[in-house]
């Protein structure tokens, strides 16, 4: 079993690989859970992720001839950049294969670190199986993501730097796929068992809730989520036995959850994470009480490599749900000036005008009505409810629906 003893030991051969991230209070959070919380920044670690710890801990422990083979490794990115870094710093023959829906940021970067990238499958789980052949077929060094004792033992360093920077920390909050994160912080703690460690799941892709209940790895009833870094369909062997071993928490968000998250670490805490590495601060944001027993809590961003286009949507997505955006369906005569006359109160509310569109074709209108569908910006949760009351008041016939 991985302890504190081999984090230590992979720890050592970090020094002057790794950044030690630093730690960040968010008053926010604080606030909302009524304890210290604070932000472990591996969003800001070299390859923009923790992966880098593993990468290069596994990397660096090959004999010769296993170097001289080359490795292979499957990831949705972060991982890819991790050992596409450290196989360059070590003067090593790289092939990673990338879903082909990996982000194009993810893939660009992995290239430019040295690796050589083949995109197959729709996920990680499927790029690792043509991982795995490559390498029983040429003889390369598989670095799988998380299922090794070397990988886990890398990134368990995380959890000995949050010992050293937050010393009264009474809960480590980090983010779930595979485990290979979750189980090192988890060894890392070992000698420091009034330290809980809660692991995070999207609920759309969480393997570990059942796999814990049957005692075996089982794989994920769906695979659904945003969160790419996380969405891993079966969990490893090797964390497995340790977050079994230990008895570890494993929670689950939604999608709006991680949305909602990802918006307040941009906006409160000034930092940009993707929504795999927003997963423990939804989880605090989600159920407060959960983690309000008064003692400083530390929340690992385990990442920051996000594409624009997917954080445009998150955080649209996150602004709906935390009631920013509100879309109107209006129904009301289609008559001149009516459309103006609707703009005109949304202008008094104090609301900001995104998109408006006209239907005129409704099987259930009458001849004079027209539907119009208003999106608009409002301040919040608060404001949204004023402005439906106050056009409702004014005598529109509406109903609220979702923003897209």
């Amino acid at each position: 079993m991985i302890g504190s003893a081999q984090v230590e030991a992979a720890r050592a051969g970090l020094v002057g690989v790794v950044d030690v991230t630093p730690v960040q209070l968010s008053r926010a959070l604080t606030q909302l859970v009524g304890a210290p919380v604070w932000l472990k920044c591996e969003n800001l670690q070299r390859a923009g992720s923790f992966k880098i710890r593993g990468a290069y801990t596994r990397l660096s422990r090959l004999t010769e001839q296993e170097r001289a083979r080359g490795v292979v490794a499957a990831s949705a990115g972060n991982h890819a950049q991790g050992v596409a870094l450290a196989a360059r710093m070590l003067g090593l023959q790289a092939l990673v294969y990338m879903p082909v829906d990996a982000a194009l940021p993810k893939i660009a970067a992995t290239r430019d670190y040295g690796a050589r990238v083949e995109l197959v499958g729709r996920t990680v789980d499927e790029a690792l199986e043509h991982a795995t052949a490559y390498a029983e077929a040429t003889g390369a060094v598989l670095v799988h993501p998380f299922d090794h004792v070397d990988v886990v033992a890398g990134q368990g360093t995380i959890g000995r730097e949050i010992l050293e920077q937050v010393p009264e920390v009474g809960t480590v909050v980090v983010p779930l796929g595979g485990g290979g994160l979750a189980a090192g912080v988890v060894a890392a703690l070992d000698d420091r068992p009034e330290v809980r460690v809660i692991a995070v799941q999207a609920a759309g892709a969480a393997a570990y809730p059942r796999s814990l209940a049957a005692g075996h790895p089982m794989p994920a009833g769906a695979m659904h989520t945003m969160a790419d870094g996380i969405a891993v369909g079966l969990p490893g062997r090797v964390p497995f036995d340790v977050l079994a071993a230990h008895g570890t928490s494993v929670r689950t968000v939604s999608e709006e959850d991680l949305s909602r998250a990802l918006l307040l670490v941009a906006e409160r805490a000034k930092l940009l994470v993707e929504p795999s590495g927003a997963a423990g601060v939804a989880a605090l944001m989600a159920e407060p009480a959960a983690f309000a027993d008064g003692r400083p809590v530390v929340v690992v961003l385990s990442g920051g490599n996000v594409d624009p286009l997917v954080l445009q949507r998150v955080i649209r997505h996150g602004l709906a749900s935390s009631g920013r955006f509100l879309q109107l369906r209006v129904r009301m005569p289609d008559q001149p000036g009516a459309l103006a006359g609707l703009l005109s109160a949304l202008a008094v509310l104090g609301v900001n005008v995104m998109h408006v569109s006209h239907d005129r074709t409704g099987a259930d209108l009458s001849l004079d009505e027209v539907v119009i569908d208003v999106q608009v910006e409002t301040k919040g949760p608060d404001h949204c409810a004023a402005v439906l009351t106050d056009l409702r008041t004014a005598g529109y016939r509406l109903a609220e629906q979702p923003a897209q």
